[in-house]
């Protein structure tokens, strides 16, 4: 398989596949050496997959989404559609123009063009898209698989802590980070009977200069983009996290 191939010691990083997501998301990444977009399970709606947050031209914060043509418990994450991704693209560059005093401003535009250029309907591909844009921004390693194109023999069913073991078992993972908000719903023993590390990240979010608006912690990447070059970024990631052992 993908990482077993390798023939080194991989750990693995398996997320849903959200649309521009904050930054502690990217330390996950950060922290891992491959990524599987997980997208195999039952698609929720109004989550973090369809939209984000971004500060709102006045005070606060403002959701910025993408409709869906599809958006239902009856489908699965790999099968939700955007109603019309030309539009969709509009309406978030629009939310964003407040941002144009920001230092990286036009940077961040072009990014959110290039991600949002395809008139690919898949919510996947676009947070996909999105993430890689992101990633290849600040020069931050991203090796990912789509978990629906690998067709894994996995089962139907598992509970919520039973699809990380399996997954890493089934790819040849030597380990598992995972964000340990989650640290619950994990049984170490289901690592341990495969011979895989496990390990959760703690993310301390920064605090940064946003002009003249208040600060709002956990916006999506997109205003920690705005304010902060890649290299701050890339600070941020590596002095807000810490790895926790079971």
């Amino acid at each position: 398989m993908w990482c077993a191939s390798s023939g080194v010691e991989v750990k693995l990083g398996i997320m849903q596949p959200y649309f521009f997501p904050y930054l502690g998301h990217f330390a996950l990444i950060a922290h891992t050496d491959a990524w599987v977009v997980f997208d195999i399970t039952q698609y929720t709606p109004k989550t973090w997959m369809s939209r984000n947050r971004v500060l709102h031209p006045k005070e606060g914060w403002n959701y910025v989404s993408v409709p869906l043509a599809n958006s239902s418990i009856s489908i699965k994450t790999s099968e939700a559609r955007l109603v019309d991704p030309i539009n969709a693209r509009q309406s978030i560059l629009g939310k964003l123009t407040h941002y144009r005093k920001a230092p990286y401003y036009r940077a961040v535009e072009a990014l959110v063009k290039k991600a949002m250029a395809d008139d690919d309907t898949s919510l996947v591909k676009l947070n996909v898209r999105g993430l890689s844009s992101v990633c290849e921004y600040l020069g931050l390693p991203f090796d990912y698989r789509i978990c629906s194109e690998l067709h894994l023999p996995l089962p139907e069913t598992l509970p919520p802590g039973g699809w990380a073991p399996a997954i890493c078992a089934a790819l040849g993972a030597s380990a598992y980070v995972n964000p340990i908000g989650g640290r619950d719903l994990f049984d170490p023993t289901d690592f341990e009977a495969g011979n895989i590390g496990l390990e959760f990240l703690s993310f301390e979010h920064p605090v940064y200069d946003t002009g003249n608006y208040k600060f709002e912690s956990g916006l999506s990447i997109l205003d920690v983009l705005m304010w902060n070059s890649p290299r701050e970024v890339l600070e941020m990631l590596q002095q807000g996290s810490t790895l926790v052992s079971p």
